[in-house]
């Protein structure tokens, strides 16, 4: 089955490309927590700086530093491994065990603080992140900067290509797998390639509300989204206070996370998403079967705090926030056309 990835751009294609990632500091990325350790417990938190390297991979070396089942070692969210990223780890430790954090790690891997808790660290507890981003050999920078000042008003929510793994082959075996055509016997990995598929739905529709001018427009029946929060309610009327929340950045439209139970959206927004989504039934009707519940997010991204600097000609850092769960990689497919470093000149 072929499904549709070439998804809209809200202001058009972008007339300027760079390359990103050319060095791991090039990409740094710093995790905002939900909450500040308490001090004490048996749980010893630890903010650690990682270049090169990904997150299951860290807590695994931490788990075997500490001679700790990877159970007792928990993280609020996984970082791009090729970047510089700051993020927090617990490990499950007595608490009269004292450990000389030095030793752990290595060129590539540093703790920078470590503070006890009582309860591990789960999944989730973030509050998002903060991104610096440097582009190199950025073409039509007057296109650039102009840019810049339009996407402050938001970006689609586009779960990212790192979600769809190499050439999108998470979301090909999340399809194999939901068809009954191939088996995977990793709990994690399952889960990934089911996700793959529920966030290419997620995208087709908010692509969908794009090419059909509904981006701005609240229909009757629409799910919105509180910003920065996963709350919810129906727009059962379209007024003018709902409207200038909207515009104020306060409340944003939502897409369907699929699975199981009636759809959250009613009345005409119900009809409108029945249409985009009905081609695709049978992938709806396996995501359905899987025990999946139907969840809303938002199709509006705000980057926060959105700034660029430009350090010479045709190289520019970038800097913004973005809540957990969103992709960086989706406000720089609206700046500009991303680059991998050495592709530009082939």
């Amino acid at each position: 089955m072929d499904l549709p990835t070439q998804y809209r751009y809200l202001y058009h294609p972008p007339t300027s490309q760079a390359v990103i990632r050319q060095l791991p500091e090039d990409f740094q990325v710093v995790e905002i927590p939900s909450f500040v350790a308490e001090g004490e417990g048996e749980h010893e938190f630890l903010l650690i700086r990682k270049t090169g390297e990904n997150t299951d991979w860290v807590a695994k070396l931490l788990a075997k530093f500490c001679q700790v089942p990877i159970k007792d070692v928990g993280y609020a969210g996984k970082k791009d491994r090729h970047a510089v990223t700051e993020q927090w780890f617990s490990v499950r430790l007595p608490i009269t065990r004292k450990i000389n954090w030095t030793l752990f790690g290595g060129d590539s891997i540093h703790v920078l603080e470590s503070v006890r808790h009582l309860r591990k660290l789960r999944l989730g507890a973030l509050l998002g992140n903060r991104f610096t981003i440097r582009l190199r050999n950025l073409t039509d920078e007057a296109g650039f900067i102009k840019r810049i000042e339009t996407i402050k008003a938001g970006v689609p929510n586009y779960f990212g290509e790192q979600r769809f793994g190499h050439e999108g082959g998470n979301l090909t075996k999340g399809l194999a797998l939901i068809n009954g055509e191939y088996k995977e016997r990793q709990r994690h990995k399952k889960g990934l390639y089911i996700s793959a598929v529920r966030s290419w739905l997620f995208n087709h529709v908010a692509s969908e509300r794009i090419a059909q001018d509904l981006w701005d427009t609240v229909l009757p029946g629409d799910m919105m989204m509180l910003s920065g929060s996963r709350s919810h309610f129906l727009a059962e009327t379209v007024d003018e206070n709902l409207l200038s929340r909207m515009k104020e950045h306060d409340i944003h439209l939502s897409g369907p996370l699929w699975g199981r139970g009636s759809t959250l959206v009613k009345d005409e927004a119900a009809d409108w998403e029945d249409e985009v989504i009905r081609p695709w039934g049978s992938v709806t009707e396996r995501l359905e079967h899987l025990g999946l519940q139907q969840e809303r997010r938002a199709l509006r991204l705000i980057p926060e705090g959105l700034k660029a600097i430009k350090e010479s000609d045709g190289q520019w850092l970038l800097s913004f926030s973005l809540p957990a769960g969103s992709f960086a990689t989706s406000v720089l497919r609206e700046l500009c056309t991303p680059v991998p470093a050495g592709v530009e000149d082939k």
